[in-house]
């Protein structure tokens, strides 16, 4: 597979492995799959609309919701549909220009998440610590800049790294041992000198993981104090409940990422890496429209209009 001609590095194919030689669980895991795939696109795009067509859901919080349902249907449809077509057919190849542009979305969407929940932290926060000042702070324009900035930032910057990425020489094997193309396995897989590719890699990690992390902290301190503060418990659960869902996804992804891309580096863990690779892949796309939909009154109750409108629609 060594190539020394940029002309042909088109024509490269990769074998990703994917969980493994189990032919036997073929069938179990694309059904498996595929109702995740459909229950995550069906339930964002619920939340989509619903944020959409209920004017009790334009506010700052439900904008930014609105937001990251569109980016985790988004973030799913770059990973499940490869997934679900390599475990039906058996086909694990995918052709240099199809991996790169899964690189590409897969990293972009994910960076683009890390400071969408910062965003919807900073949210809570001017909510919780500042809520008479809330409304002239967080105003129509200031959150169209803060999502606008978390989009543009994430899709720019990933679209350097990758470029860098896509002049790599590649050798011999051509196997990546992941489900999807990750940038680690497939530095690897590189020839010659790599310092540049891996230093380019360490430092979009840290700008696009490490300061939305320590604000999505130091907000939820700043939070959790002020909770802590209120003198009923009527209020502190009150409080609390506003941004209780947030917390737990916000807890999901960063927990899975971290663990995976910091503590599973040995190659004898590479199998619980994929693992949590599909925690924040998979199951956080999945859960983030039951944890919203179940744990908030609001929005529960936009559903139930919606669902009485449409059964006053039938009977029409």
């Amino acid at each position: 597979m060594a190539d020394t001609d940029w002309g042909n590095q088109t024509d490269i194919k990769f074998i990703l492995l994917g969980f493994g030689n189990l032919p036997d669980q073929n069938i179990f895991l694309f059904l498996l799959f595929l109702v995740i795939y459909i229950t995550t696109v069906a339930g964002n795009t619920l939340i989509i609309t619903l944020v959409v067509a209920d004017k009790q859901l334009h506010t700052p919080m439900y904008f930014f919701l609105g937001n990251l349902s569109s980016l985790e249907t988004c973030y799913t449809s770059t990973i499940l549909p490869r997934i679900l077509a390599n475990l039906l057919t058996g086909n694990k190849t995918i052709f240099f220009n199809g991996c790169f542009t899964q690189l590409y979305f897969f990293g972009a969407l994910a960076s683009t998440e890390c400071y969408l929940l910062a965003a919807m932290s900073y949210d809570r926060y001017l909510a919780i610590c500042k809520p008479l000042h809330y409304l002239a702070l967080m105003n129509t324009r200031f959150c169209l800049q803060l999502a606008t900035g978390s989009w543009l930032s994430g899709f720019l910057a990933t679209a350097i790294f990758v470029l860098f990425m896509s002049q790599l020489i590649f050798c011999s094997p051509n196997e990546i041992d992941h489900f999807y193309c990750d940038p680690v396995p497939l530095i690897k897989l590189g020839c010659g000198d790599k310092y540049l590719m891996v230093l380019m890699d360490f430092i979009m990690a840290c700008v696009f993981t490490l300061p939305p992390f320590l604000l999505t902290l130091t907000s939820y301190v700043c939070i959790i104090t002020t909770i802590l503060r209120i003198p009923s418990a009527t209020g502190r659960q009150k409080a609390f409940s506003t941004c209780s869902s947030h917390l737990i996804v916000v807890t999901i992804f960063y927990g899975t990422i971290l663990i995976a891309y910091t503590l599973l580096k040995l190659d004898t863990l590479r199998v619980l890496n994929k693992v949590l690779s599909l925690c924040y892949t998979v199951l956080t796309p999945l859960v983030n429209p039951l944890i919203y939909s179940l744990r908030n009154r609001e929005f529960k109750n936009a559903l139930s209009k919606a669902v009485s409108k449409y059964v006053a629609f039938l009977k029409k």
